[in-house]
């Protein structure tokens, strides 16, 4: 690997996993799942608040990007800083991102104190972890070429060259391409493309 693509990439989960601890009649689910925006993260929320409609509390965390600077976590009326807290932590330990674990209690009728919390939401969510793959990701963003059609051939070069995998294409007056470009390869993929006369534009 390059040493210019070494900061781009970061490790995350490649699917769903669960988890679960007990105690004190108390359950805690946990569900990891691999996320990539704050609306997905909003859609998660809501499927498992649907599904498990009867739980006390459905706590979480979530972190997000290459440098894991979107990220927030949430008790859901548990005692402040005992719940999503430890939840991401787990997160935070393992350096994962672009991860989102929700804890879903059932209360036992025997109240675990503030020790008892921490511990309890960081096994489930340490048990979820557990049960996920953990992958490498590439950080990327999202562009479209635009350009004549006597520019085609110069510009599938430049992608077949750079390895990246067009998408939604489409030719009339100009042709137009979307595309994935790793974080480290941007710089190199404008020039290149000024260079075979195609505009690009940030997409998301």
């Amino acid at each position: 690997m390059d040493s210019s693509q070494r900061n781009d990439t970061f490790k995350s989960i490649s699917g769903p996993a669960e988890g679960l601890y007990k105690e004190k009649g108390s359950k805690f689910l946990a569900f990891a799942y691999p996320v990539v925006s704050e609306e997905e993260v909003r859609a998660v929320l809501e499927k498992i608040r649907k599904e498990y409609y009867d739980a006390r509390h459905h706590c979480y965390a979530y972190r997000l990007g290459l440098s894991g600077d979107v990220w927030r976590y949430n008790d859901d009326g548990e005692p402040s800083s005992t719940a999503g807290r430890p939840i991401y932590g787990q997160i935070l330990s393992r350096e994962l991102s672009d991860v989102l674990i929700v804890v879903v209690r059932y209360f036992g009728g025997i109240k675990l104190g503030v020790p008892g919390l921490i511990r309890a939401y960081k096994a489930a969510a340490a048990d979820a972890l557990d049960h996920a793959e953990v992958v490498e990701k590439v950080a990327s963003e999202g562009y479209a070429v635009t350009f004549d059609y006597v520019a085609m051939d110069r510009v599938m070069r430049v992608l077949k060259d750079m390895g990246i995998a067009p998408s939604g294409y489409t030719a009339e007056d100009v042709c137009r391409m979307e595309m994935r470009v790793r974080l480290s390869d941007v710089e190199r993929f404008r020039q290149r493309m000024e260079d075979a006369e195609a505009r690009v534009e940030k997409v998301l």
